[in-house]
């Protein structure tokens, strides 16, 4: 049995962070723990300005303890979800820092799934935030970042449909081998490979990805365009329907950058409304 870890604000409960780790767990019959960062630091009030224009202890203390009730709400949620759901769970409570908490939890978990605009900051952050680009550097397992639901009350779709993005690039490769081994259950839906060159209209060693992908994705299709992927990618992906996956691979954060390819995980997080299956090789 799977493993599978929901990272949560309890204070700013992700209903679409619900919604997909119940629909992954379900399908692969996996154990779902939801993960509720009670980080010390963070409130849903700022401490810094209540200190600064002199609140009594006794009104932040009340305050404290009303975020603590929030928190406990949210945990009884997921909770609720899943008995109805029929899975398998558990729930963990860390009141260490947040990127600490998740970023252990992905040691031992098969997959991570966090909604793209968790921060964990009393502030409002556009994904990405700095709490996901900092656990997509060094997190331990692949990681399934959701899109937020913004419509009251939220309506979600099941997926059904993937793309797989490869450039050619190890990591690309490692991402559709992960997802491929991870969520077997949707081995079976329609998948299309997308490769966008900018040095033509080919497929990196066409040959290999090829025999590669015929061993476990038999009935993939292949849309191969020349141009600036950051550009063409979104484009296309913006024409998919309700319900697509998109696979693609991402390098860990070194000296001279975050991500090797920051810009292209950075514009699918800002402007895609589907789910995106992200893994690294190490």
């Amino acid at each position: 049995m799977q493993k599978i870890a929901a990272i949560f604000d309890g204070l700013r409960f992700s209903e679409s962070t619900l919604h997909y780790s119940i629909l992954i767990a379900k399908r692969q019959q996996a154990h779902l723990t939801g993960v509720f960062c009670q980080d010390f630091t963070y409130n849903s009030f700022s401490l810094y300005q209540l200190l600064k224009a002199g609140t009594a202890e006794a009104t932040i203390r009340q305050l404290e303890a009303a975020d603590n009730e929030k928190r406990e709400a949210a945990a009884g949620i997921f909770e609720a979800a899943c008995q109805k759901a029929g899975i398998v769970y558990s729930v963990h409570r860390n009141r260490n820092i947040s990127l600490l908490a998740a970023l252990e939890e992905s040691i031992y978990a098969d997959l991570l799934i966090v909604d793209a605009r968790e921060a964990f900051v009393h502030d409002d952050m556009k994904p990405p935030t700095r709490f996901i680009r900092d656990l997509l550097a060094d997190v331990q397992c692949p990681v399934l970042i959701v899109p937020t639901q913004v419509m009251v009350p939220p309506v979600f779709s099941d997926i059904n449909n993937v793309v797989l993005l490869y450039d050619g690039e190890p990591s690309s490769v490692y991402a559709i081998k992960m997802y491929n081994y991870l969520l077997t259950s949707l081995q079976t839906l329609p998948t299309t490979v997308l490769s966008v060159n900018p040095e033509g209209n080919h497929l990196e060693n066409k040959h290999l990805i090829k025999e590669f992908i015929k061993r476990h994705f038999p009935d993939a299709g292949y849309k191969v365009m020349e141009g600036i992927p950051e550009e063409e990618i979104v484009s296309y992906m913006l024409g998919e329907a309700k319900g697509t996956i998109a696979v693609l691979g991402a390098y860990r954060r070194s000296t001279v950058s975050r991500w090797f390819r920051e810009s292209m995980a950075d514009v699918l997080m800002q402007t895609l409304p589907f789910p995106l299956f992200i893994a690294h090789n190490k």
